[in-house]
């Protein structure tokens, strides 16, 4: 499983996946202390995204999609158009 290299393609391949099947999609997050590395995955079994950093400026980029992505999780309204609009 490949990482993505960079955060904008990252993003936009979380949202796209997340947005074709809600119901399937599982995000994850790990922080690895003795290497100072946050990782995002997001999968839904069949297609596995995953980014990895250890810059400081990232986290809130990470914060932010995690966020949106759990809004969208929890919310009852339909999904299609949501994530486009932020």
């Amino acid at each position: 499983m490949p990482y993505y290299q960079v955060w904008e393609e990252f993003a936009r391949a979380a949202e796209k996946l997340y947005l074709a099947d809600p119901m399937k999609v599982r995000v994850v997050l790990k922080y690895r202390h003795c290497d100072g590395n946050l990782c995002i995955k997001v999968t839904d079994n069949a297609v596995c995204l995953q980014y990895k950093t250890d810059q400081a400026q990232d986290v809130k980029k990470i914060e932010k999609l995690h966020g949106k992505l759990m809004r969208l999780m929890v919310s009852k309204e339909t999904h299609s158009g949501a994530m486009e609009t932020d």
